[in-house]
């Protein structure tokens, strides 16, 4: 198997020395001849690492060899990470004006002179590391292998139609809907004879079953076609190669027909074989099977299916594909989403894979130990197959066990085996993704990722670059989580636009661990053994902090505390990591009881996201923070009792996201006005917060405002913010919610909109008519004196969602609210009146609302924990919100509402 983690951290390193930025720093600081001897090694090097993958498990010196390269192109952006921040400490320099800023700057070591000698010295014993390195790559035998960039292929063996459909279990049902959407009329005809052709997707994750089940189809004897063609596109989609598997197809199921014998066809050009694909074609109803699509591309798609469409109606195209994006290119119905075996089928089909016929019933005792082995596969049939297989004719008990206890990639795996399978997919994907992938090995199995968990972590190793040089980074990172959805990677996904969660399959966090085994550990009670190179480190069990002290590795990145509620409590165990590991780039501290941050922070230059939030001690920060001008996220929510913001706060020229729970009564103007990146500002619980800023500067950048629990706040400017896409307010009880009241109303470019907790509020402010033009999310929580929506509401023709939740004074929709065309979903909670009016085909408000696709209504709460599970589980919205606070205090909020005498009349 081609492991391309190596391969994609070269990539990476090459890219950014190929930019114009670096070039130009280069040159600026003399060490541009350098760089590009490094750079011109590391492009030969290139080449020859994946034929050192391939040669990986036959050679060990060869897996030493690719660490070393690995480590050194680490240490590589480490060093080029230090242009960045010298740039960035002459900007903090200039702007300051101050003569005893600059006095100390020019006697520091990031004076001009002084750093040009350390990135010299620096650049030169990284590239004398890598030029030793890459002359031992020739003792191995090592051949160049060429490939485009940020393509890194592993090809699946072709398929072929026959199968012994009596080895198959627990795909009956399946094959009979599949049948039945063969032999029915194409849904998008005319109910007489189609004529358009029909494509049926399949989809889903690697190893499912997906090829077994169009097998399955294709050689039952109920599916009637004058013609069925089997090809396998697992290549690259060429349509000439296509065209001539499919007329070879055609010869070798129809012997019938006048076709005598397998042509040889493959000299003839294009021309000639849409020729003869098309005669052999024309008039014929036909069953097309395209097995193990990959293409995305949709004029590929439209060019072979112009050239088939000469069949006769009734013809039919079926694709078997991991990717629900492409499954949505090709497919004229709804995919056919392909699940797991239940849980009987997949112990039926270990016990056919572990033991001959009849065998297991006399160890009984192994299976039920394959009970527990199967539970791991969630249905997945090759991953059943490859365990049950491992342990074909072994009666020894710990064997069993080991196979139990063991993560799949840590067991011996053969080429048809399911990790092999996966990593298909992995292979499969562009370079960008492939290197963020890596990073799911940091949380735990069964994790519920939110808004943040990945998002952070790819921005701050520098994973996510913008195109243009002023794209939202998250909005870049966004997509690729969807990427990784439309490639079947991720379970319960949910999406409400800037809201997600979702979780990762256990098969597919298997392949995360094996693709980032030497990179990324998680540390737990019984982790040892940590490889010497790892970098990313997540403590995910407090008795494991122990072991975290034996990192050898100065070299690390990455500190996290992914489980909520469990952080760290030793201030001396932070000052060690803090003096040890000098090129951190994400410290996670939330949820920690520590009182002290050492002056010492300061040393962590590299430094993109720290997070204290949730941390109950810490009064005070040190104003040596301010020194970290790479800090992109500061996250101090929840910090209850921290007195005030440290001063230099505007020295963090980098920052994007900040969080706030602060005593202070008024922030200061001059400090935000450094903020030129700024682009999420997060209040919570500033008590004592009158007015957000005490002047009028503008946060351009600025796209999300989250202001909660903030009980003394009067006012809120929305004119700073020009650029505002999304406003979370919550539980303010002084605020004037007519904000900016002024004639005429301010425009405002808002996309998303929370309003909750407003229990004095009677209308809505008229201010949101000023966004009525291009809101797409509107949620109306815990507001029960309201009784009228807005007349601006049905003018609102890009709201997707409207989410209306204990309001039980509001007993009546706008008449007109069918003209909202975009509205997607509908959710009414805890409205009684209003709920019985929108209730399904018998409600005076659902002819309204019908058209909508997702409505959920709800009013027969039976006590205060029904309610809560059903504001958990259904209403999600407002939970999801708090991922924006990293999904910090989600737990808060429901111990919050547990707190409350919850009365609503039913």
């Amino acid at each position: 198997m081609a492991e391309s983690f190596v391969f994609d951290v070269a990539d990476s390193l090459l890219g950014k020395l190929a930019s114009y930025a670096y070039e130009e720093a280069s040159r600026a600081y003399g060490v541009y001849e350098d760089l590009q001897e490094f750079k011109d090694t590391l492009s030969i090097v290139r080449g020859l690492l994946l034929d050192a993958e391939e040669k990986k498990n036959q050679q060990h010196a060869v897996r030493d060899w690719l660490r070393q390269i690995q480590s050194i192109c680490s240490d590589a952006e480490d060093v080029l990470d230090g242009f960045e921040l010298q740039d960035k400490r002459k900007q903090v320099v200039e702007a300051s004006g101050s003569t005893s800023m600059k006095v100390r700057h020019f006697f520091s070591s990031s004076n001009p002179l002084a750093f040009r000698f350390k990135m010299a010295q620096q650049i030169k014993d990284i590239r004398e590391r890598l030029d030793k390195v890459a002359s031992n790559g020739t003792k191995f035998g090592l051949t160049t292998i060429n490939v485009s960039p940020g393509l890194v292929v592993q090809r699946r063996e072709m398929t072929y139609p026959d199968v012994d459909a009596s080895s198959i279990i627990g795909r009956e049902s399946d094959r009979e809907e599949i049948i039945k959407l063969l032999m029915q009329p194409h849904p998008q005809g005319d109910g007489v004879g189609d004529k358009s052709m029909c494509v049926i997707p399949i989809v889903g994750i690697g190893g499912l079953g997906k090829t077994t089940l169009a097998k399955l189809v294709f050689n039952d004897k109920r599916v009637d076609f004058h013609l069925k063609m089997w090809v396998c596109v697992s290549n690259a989609f060429d349509i000439k190669q296509i065209i001539i598997n499919i007329i070879n197809s055609i010869s070798a199921s129809a012997p019938t027909l006048t076709f005598s014998h397998q042509e040889n066809i493959n000299n003839l050009d294009m021309v000639q074989l849409v020729s003869r694909l098309r005669s052999k074609l024309s008039g014929q109803k036909f069953l097309l099977v395209l097995d193990d699509m990959w293409m995305d591309d949709r004029a590929k798609w439209i060019e072979l299916k112009d050239l088939i469409k000469v069949g006769a109606p009734g013809s039919k195209v079926m694709v078997t594909t991991r990717s629900n994006s492409i499954a949505s290119l090709m497919g004229t119905i709804p995919s056919y989403v392909l699940h797991g075996l239940s849980m009987d089928n997949s112990l039926a089909l270990f016990v056919k894979s572990a033991f001959k016929e009849g065998e297991e019933e006399k160890f009984p005792n192994l299976v039920e130990i394959a009970k527990e082995i199967v539970k791991k596969c969630l249905g997945v049939p090759l991953a059943v197959k490859t365990l049950g297989s491992s342990l074909y004719s072994k009666f020894d008990l710990t064997k069993w066990e080991f196979v139990r206890d063991s993560e799949i990639w840590n067991l011996e795996q053969k080429q048809d085996d399911i990790l092999p399978a996966l990593k298909l997919s992995y292979d499969q994907m562009p370079s960008y993704l492939r290197h963020c992938f890596a990073y799911f090995s940091l949380y735990p199995k069964g994790y519920s990722f939110g808004v943040n968990s990945m998002l952070k972590i790819w921005i701050a190793l520098g994973l996510v670059e913008s195109r243009n040089g002023s794209e939202n980074l998250e909005n870049i990172a966004r997509e690729y989580i969807d990427e990784f959805h439309s490639r079947s990677f991720l379970l319960d996904y949910t999406d409400q636009g800037q809201l997600f969660s979702f979780k990762l399959h256990d098969l597919v966090h298997d392949l995360a661990l094996y693709v980032a085994k030497y990179e990324c550990v998680l540390v737990q009670s019984h982790t040892r053994n940590i490889p010497n190179q790892v970098r990313h480190v997540s403590i995910v069990e407090k008795d494991s902090l122990d072991h975290a002290l034996i990192l050898k590795s100065k070299q690390v990145r990455t500190i996290l505390f992914p489980i909520r509620g469990m952080g760290l409590d030793s201030a001396s165990l932070l000052e060690t990591w803090v003096s040890r590991y000098k090129f951190l780039r994400i410290l996670d501290l939330s949820d920690s009881s520590i009182d002290i941050i050492p002056d010492s922070i300061a040393k962590l230059e590299h430094l993109r996201t720290l997070d204290l939030s949730n941390n109950s001690k810490i009064k005070r920060l040190p104003n040596s923070i301010c020194r970290l001008q790479n800090l992109q996220v500061l996250l101090l929510s929840g910090c209850m009792e921290l007195k005030t913001l440290p001063k230099g706060l505007g020295n963090l020229v980098s920052l994007r996201k900040l969080s706030i729970t602060t005593k202070q009564y008024v922030l200061s103007q001059n400090e935000f006005a450094s903020f030129n990146y700024l682009q999420t500002l997060d209040f919570y619980c500033c008590e004592n917060l009158k007015i957000l800023f005490d002047g009028a500067h503008q946060l351009t950048f600025l796209e999300t405002l989250i202001v909660q629990s903030c009980g003394s706040l009067e006012s809120l400017p929305l004119y700073c913010f020009p650029k505002l896409q999304t406003l979370y307010l919550r539980d303010c009880k002084m605020l004037d919610m007519s904000l900016n009241n002024e004639n005429p109303i301010q425009k405002l470019k808002m996309k998303h909109l929370y309003l909750t907790e407003f229990p004095r509020l009677l209308t809505l402010p008229r201010w949101i008519v000023g966004a009525a033009d291009t809101l797409e999310t509107l949620l109306i929580d815990d507001i029960p004196n309201l009784k009228m929506l807005p007349e601006c509401l049905t003018t609102m023709t890009h709201l997707k969602m409207l989410g209306i939740r204990l309001c039980t004074q509001l007993l009546t929709l706008p008449i007109d609210i069918h003209s909202l065309t975009a509205l997607e979903e509908l959710l009414i909670y805890g409205c009684h009146e209003l709920g019985i009016k929108c209730q399904p085909q018998i409600g005076e408000y659902w002819s309204m609302i019908a058209h909508i696709k997702h409505i959920s209504i709800d009013n027969h709460f039976e006590g205060f924990h029904y309610l809560q599970d059903k504001v958990y589980n259904m209403m999600r919205l407002e939970w999801k919100r708090n991922m924006l606070l990293e999904g910090r205090q989600e737990m808060n909020c429901l111990m919050q509402m547990e707190k409350k005498n919850v009365n609503m009349k039913l």
